[in-house]
């Protein structure tokens, strides 16, 4: 034991590291995953908040001349949760050395019927040995690392694994701060810096903000000279905050190839950095937040493996007998973190509970001590409780590899590349598929110049005017046709952003004519027009989307191509590969159903041709590449 002891970090680091890197993902994933490796890549400005200090770091380690491009903002996202399991080992390491500081002199009650009066009575903390403080501190490392959510912002690029590591940064440097004497505030000034930065990448970090809080009135008390110093600490922080923040004019001023929100001026900037457009999912209603809250309590026992929740409920009654302001704080973190992620009405929720399970990570390490305190027969070492402990941890890491692992994801590259190889040069392709194919574009285009030629367009973007300027400054050729119809939008589309009263109607008239008006440009400039199949489906049928005259869709490949009337227009031969991973979800799930019925829609097209053997190409493809996907038997029996 006295090995382990001294290198116990060291094989934290070593089995972590080992695990993160084996279900790293090889490119690019779901949702936000290319465009934020774009940015990085190219210095460009991501969704709101804008993410500054994600943007800078990830653009300075990708630089370094080794694999891919995705593949090092995959890794860096490892790296950084990896530094934050370090982080949480030397705060759970400190809590435990300082049990006595932590606690109330005086915490108990009790009450004599007799005499009818009450007294407090200290509670004595009971000897925690190194041993016994190590293997907690380990194993409630791995219990946390390997938890689903956590373990997952490794597997690829994503602005929180950064946060992970800044929030768990914070949280080591405000412990410091707190057991330090009380006239030196310099570790004060450091948990502040600590906090800027963790604010410069994510402001979720507002939730430390309580519990933070907490912690430094119960040891300076509220008094003047104590709100003084908050006042030094508020300047430190917005200093930080503001210099790390100025990224995002500056860069904006320079016109990236990625622009979100186009932040040059202080209204602009304001609005990107509040996230603005996603405020309307904010504390919407109590219905969507008792969803919220109903996943949260069903899929909490799946993120510790079930066992690993009891570590925490046994370290939630443990803290508040032996380390009562420990307990107060990770309480403060989790009903914060809880109240406010569920009244943010957005599916991909999971990443705003981290802090929620990370405190039930130090709770679990109290859990954890008192299972060590159980299972130890009096007078033996501590080798069967770590065996057992050992056992479970293999146990969790079991169970939520299947769920979390993404080295063998390739379907979003295959899926992307093999669209853009679909298209004729200077294609133009109107979508709204971000999760599956446009953010990945972003990446493949921007990051590694592949098929930069075809025009991508966002239709729900166009709703957004920030989003012309981007598209003024990357395809000028296009965009300069529609100048008109873009002046009028943005004039009418101001008052909106601004929440003045604005003429919804108007706004959506000339929203319809720039997306008419595309499409008339980009015939009359003889590229070839691509209309994904969700618009297809939806906006085409309801109107949203007009077609000029004499013109109409038919099924291309992966997407409609818009051509003349009653004119047989030949397709490319469905000579693409997919990898789907053998962890499915609902986004490999919904590309199969998009592909699947593009192909049989093709087939579909080739019979209405009399073109049988072209469409048995098509609709054997669907057959041998997706086998789960259901053929009309009407279709079968016409090319039998």
């Amino acid at each position: 034991m006295i090995l382990f002891r001294k290198y116990y970090l060291f094989l934290l680091i070593v089995l972590v590291s080992g695990c993160y890197f084996y279900t790293l993902a090889p490119g690019v994933i779901q949702i936000d995953s290319g465009e934020l490796a774009a940015v990085q890549s190219t210095l460009g400005i991501a969704h709101p908040s804008g993410y500054p200090l994600f943007t800078m770091l990830g653009y300075v380690f990708l630089q370094i001349p080794f694999g891919s491009k995705i593949f090092l903002a995959n890794l860096l996202a490892a790296i950084f949760c990896v530094l934050g399991i370090i982080f949480f080992a030397r705060s759970a390491k400190l809590i435990l050395d300082n049990l006595e500081k932590f606690n109330s002199p005086k915490i108990i009650s009790q009450k004599n019927k007799r005499k009818k009066e009450s007294k407090t009575v200290e509670v004595s903390i009971p000897y925690i040995s190194e041993t016994k403080k190590v293997l907690a501190v380990f194993f409630g490392s791995l219990v946390l690392a390997f938890s689903k959510t956590f373990w997952f912002q490794s597997t690829s690029v994503e602005v929180y694994s950064l946060h992970i590591f800044l929030i768990l940064i914070s949280i080591y440097f405000l412990l410091k701060a707190f057991l330090k004497e009380e006239n030196d505030f310099s570790a004060w000034i450091i948990f502040a810096i600590s906090l800027a930065l963790s604010f410069a990448n994510h402001l979720t970090s507002i939730l430390m903000l309580p519990p933070a809080a907490y912690l430094y009135f119960s040891k300076h008390k509220s008094n003047k000279i104590s709100v003084n110093k908050i006042l030094i600490l508020s300047a430190v922080f917005f200093a930080i905050f503001i210099l790390i923040y100025l990224y995002l004019p500056v860069r904006a001023s320079q016109s990236p190839e990625l622009n979100w929100g186009n932040p040059v001026s202080f209204e602009k900037l304001l609005r990107h950095i509040s996230g603005k457009q996603y405020q309307v999912w904010l504390f919407s209603s109590t219905e969507s937040a008792q969803k919220q809250l109903n996943y949260f309590v069903r899929n909490l026992p799946d993120e510790f493996a079930k066992l690993g929740l009891l570590f925490s409920l046994f370290g939630f009654v443990i803290s508040f007998r032996y380390a009562r302001k420990i307990f107060r704080l990770f309480l403060i973190s989790f009903i914060i973190t809880i109240f406010y992620s569920i009244n943010y009405d957005i599916a991909d929720i999971d990443a705003y509970f981290l802090l929620a399970y990370i405190s039930l990570g130090f709770f679990g390490v109290f859990g954890i001590i008192q299972l060590l305190n159980f299972l130890r027969l009096k007078g033996e070492t501590y080798t069967l409780p770590a065996i057992l402990l050992a056992v479970f941890v293999f146990i969790q890491i079991f169970i939520n590899v299947k769920k979390v692992n993404q080295n063998d994801v390739y379907i979003f590259e295959d899926y992307t590349k093999s669209i853009l190889n679909s298209t004729e040069k200077n294609g133009i392709i109107l979508s709204y598929q971000w999760d599956y194919f446009i953010s990945q574009s972003y990446y493949f285009q921007f990051a590694e110049n592949f098929r930069k030629d075809v025009v991508i367009i966002d239709k729900e973007l166009l709703r957004r005017s920030w989003y012309y300027d981007q598209l003024e400054n990357n395809f000028p050729d296009l965009m300069k046709e529609l100048k008109t119809e873009i002046s009028l939008f943005k004039n009418a589309v101001a008052p909106f952003e601004r929440d003045e009263n604005y003429d919804a109607a108007l706004l959506e008239n000339l929203y319809r004519r720039i997306i008419a008006k595309l499409i008339e440009t980009g015939i009359k400039q003889n590229r070839d027009f691509y209309i994904a199949p969700e618009l297809i489906e939806d906006e085409l049928k309801s109107g949203e989307l007009t077609l000029p005259q004499g013109y109409t869709v038919i099924p291309d490949l992966f997407l409609f191509k818009v051509v003349p009337e009653n004119k047989y227009v030949a397709a490319p031969p469905p000579n693409f590969n997919l990898r789907f991973p053998e962890n499915r979800n609902v986004y490999t799930n919904n590309i199969e159903r998009f592909v699947g019925a593009m192909l049989v829609r093709r087939a579909v097209y080739e019979t209405n041709f009399n073109k049988k053997d072209k469409a048995k190409i098509y609709f054997e493809k669907v057959k041998n590449d997706f086998p789960g996907f259901q053929i009309p038997y009407q279709l079968d029996e016409v090319i039998k």
